[in-house]
């Protein structure tokens, strides 16, 4: 009987932190979606918001330049070494080009520069307002009549909505380059061959699909990250608590999102 009664009050446990946990994730998932469109309704105020928006912009780009450049190029590069490995038995490692740049275009590009302001950007956001909301600056802001998402959160997802999509147009710059140095010092691929691969297979339906992914991931993850910010509770812990959840959060959209855009734009006609 006590053997059954443990196993019992276990099994509550675990069914009780599931559903739990199932609870905040609907619950999150509708707050960051009123979240939207509350930023929605108040960017008609993002002239006035300007010097923010572009001081955003700056953080979410210049900052981050270096970190982008690096795992851009050894994107490109590990691309073309990789499937120059595979080719190469078959003398078909002119081909590394067309491969290298639809790849960065329809997929790895928006993804890896998501993943990339995630970390650097993302986490931010949701630590400086979450650091707002535990010292009751958002109350404050309230008190005031100021709305904090038209303050504090607008500039923020405007500017990274527009800030991914030209950091992703860079990645595809720098990991066709990465990858036009292993084509030629690794592969025995002249450049100019390497090129040539490179803007033939360089479709317009690759390049826009790739922009409007790198669009809607900027502003899921400035979204997440403030929704989880303004939710923050209980001091340091809790900030760090809401920073964690943004990450985790927004990697998992960046993910599911992408593959479903890539299935509506590629899934029938490839």
């Amino acid at each position: 009987m006590i053997i059954i009664k443990k196993l019992k009050d276990v099994l509550q446990t675990i069914v009780g932190g599931i559903g739990k946990n199932a609870i905040n994730i609907v619950y999150m998932i509708g707050y960051s979606t009123l979240i939207f469109l509350e930023v929605a309704y108040h960017s008609k105020a993002a002239f006035e918001k300007r010097r923010e928006i572009l001081k955003q912009m700056y953080y979410a780009g210049v900052k981050t330049f270096i970190v982008v450049s690096i795992v851009a190029l050894f994107t490109g590069m590990i691309l073309a070494l990789q499937i120059g490995l595979e080719l190469k038995p078959y003398q078909q490692q002119s081909l590394v080009g067309n491969i290298i740049i639809a790849t960065l275009t329809r997929e790895m590009a928006p993804f890896v520069t998501a993943i990339i302001l995630i970390a650097a950007v993302g986490s931010t956001m949701a630590a400086e307002v979450g650091t707002m909301a535990v010292s009751e600056e958002i109350d404050a802001l309230e008190m005031m009549a100021i709305s904090p998402v038209r303050f504090l959160v607008m500039p923020r997802v405007i500017s990274l909505a527009l800030m991914l999509p030209i950091a992703t147009v860079y990645t595809n710059l720098l990991g066709s380059i990465g990858g036009g140095i292993i084509a030629y010092f690794q592969l025995n691929l002249s450049f100019d061959v390497y090129y040539s691969h490179i803007l033939e297979s360089l479709h317009f339906k690759a390049t826009y699909v790739g922009l409007l992914k790198a669009f809607i991931f900027g502003i899921m993850v400035s979204t997440i990250s403030c929704a989880n910010g303004l939710r923050a509770t209980n001091g340091a812990l809790g900030v760090g608590k809401a920073t964690r959840n943004s990450v985790v959060s927004s990697f998992l959209m960046v993910l599911i999102v992408g593959y479903y855009i890539t299935g509506i734009f590629y899934g029938k006609t490839g």
